[in-house]
């Protein structure tokens, strides 16, 4: 979406939404510090802005308007989910397959009477295990393609916060509803966070165009999202799903709170609490 116009206040910007709904253009309406802002698909900007101009010239004044905003330049931040994609990768030459039932696995998983007993962590380390290669490149290649856009939203360092939290609190939860010997190892809550984030942060985008029927397409595509990519054979149905409901809610907070990514010192800060909390994780399982 592409702005071409900032009010100065809501009643105007109401007013150009109308003229755009009357001419069938699709469009957003977003507040921040500097009024209203209207945008349009990239292309019906030129008849959107004629649209508008013509109604200007018909009510025979000019609209106290703000200039928009610059075109953001920043680069897409797709990295961000190449990287936690290799590193997932990385994590499983280490630690290997479940076959091998190594200490990383009898230390790591996250068997729910020790979760949600007096080993905690387990929410944690459980995310860089899995089952097979199959399993990890299909989480690889899934943060790979998922982290990008959360991160273009809330930038890199919340985004990996926003997944790890999701994903530990995912774990946290299944544990509490699984009976005490249950194993649950993956990356997946973690990715099903972020889907969930990412519908969460599409329904409250602010604007007046935001409606009932916008709410429940996006609800919509993250449970047969749920339904496609989280039920497969041996899949943790119940941890995919709860960690899909705690990125939405991650998501609506963030979204209510963040108009704009936080400046890079912040996004570092939070990057770097995410790096320590999964070593420190891992440091307490294999202490």
């Amino acid at each position: 979406m592409h702005p071409i116009r900032v009010a100065r206040t809501s009643a105007q910007a109401d007013e150009w939404a109308l003229v755009l709904i009357a001419s069938g253009i699709p469009h957003d309406v977003e507040h921040d510090e500097r009024g209203w802002t209207v945008l349009v698909p990239a292309d019906d900007v030129n008849r959107a802005q004629a649209v508008l101009a013509a109604y200007d010239a018909e009510r025979g004044d000019a609209p106290d308007v703000v200039p928009p905003p610059l075109p953001d330049t920043r680069p897409y931040p797709w990295m961000s989910g190449v990287t936690v994609g290799l590193l997932l990768l990385a994590g499983f030459a280490l630690t290997g397959s479940s076959v091998s039932r190594s200490r990383w696995f009898e230390r790591g998983a996250a068997v729910a009477g020790r979760v949600v007993g007096d080993e905690p962590w387990r929410a944690i380390t459980a995310l860089t295990l899995h089952v097979d290669a199959v399993h990890v490149l299909g989480n690889a290649v899934a943060a790979a393609i998922l982290l990008p856009p959360l991160a273009e939203r809330l930038g890199v360092g919340v985004a990996l916060g926003v997944a790890l939290l999701a994903g530990a609190i995912g774990n946290t939860l299944s544990a509490l509803v699984h009976d005490a010997g249950h194993a649950a190892i993956g990356a997946s809550t973690a990715i099903f966070g972020v889907i969930g984030a990412l519908a969460a942060l599409r329904v409250v985008r602010s604007g007046t165009s935001t409606t009932p029927r916008r709410i429940w397409v996006v609800l919509t595509a993250a449970m047969l999202l749920l339904v496609l990519l989280g039920t497969a054979r041996g899949a943790d149905l119940v941890a995919h799903a709860l960690g899909l409901v705690t990125g939405g809610a991650l998501g609506l907070v963030a979204g209510a709170l963040l108009r704009r990514p936080p400046r890079p010192m912040i996004q570092w800060i939070v990057a770097a609490l995410t790096t320590l909390a999964v070593a420190g994780a891992w440091r307490l399982a294999l202490r």
